[in-house]
């Protein structure tokens, strides 16, 4: 009998007027796209540090789409769509072994399988966040 893995904690929420921003720190790289792009909404020196209505819910849903590990999502509450994957499809390998990945995607976790729209891939197999990087294998070094 094949053990099952514990299920993965849920991402934070943050519920703001016309968007709920969710954030998985086992996800996030630290690209810094959120805190540069509104740093009225998303400032690490902060608690909370994710404040929705800090900004209008297109600016927060802009920004959260240049997030490239999918860390930050969002779900429009206003009427408005959640976010469209990219079409094409767009896969880049980057030199530190990081898979890079936009578009309509099905991904295989061992929690089961997820519906994504961005996501960074583990490209060294070192993870410990399969199938997703967490820069824990030798890709560690080229961040």
């Amino acid at each position: 009998m094949t053990s099952q893995p514990p299920p993965r904690p849920a991402a934070k929420s943050y519920d703001g007027e016309g968007i709920v921003v969710g954030f998985d720190a086992h996800r996030c790289l630290h690209a810094a796209e959120c805190v540069r792009g509104l740093p009225t909404v998303f400032d690490v020196d902060r608690r909370p540090w994710v404040q929705p209505d800090n900004a209008p819910a297109d600016e927060v849903a802009e920004v959260i789409h240049r997030c490239p590990s999918g860390a930050l999502q969002y779900h429009r509450t206003d009427g408005m769509p959640d976010e469209v994957p990219d079409v094409p499809t767009h896969v880049s390998l980057h030199a530190d072994g990081v898979l890079h990945v936009r578009g309509d995607l099905d991904v295989a976790t061992p929690y089961g399988p997820r519906h994504e729209t961005r996501v960074m891939l583990c490209g060294c197999g070192a993870t410990a966040n399969t199938p997703y990087c967490d820069h824990s294998g030798p890709c560690a070094g080229h961040g």
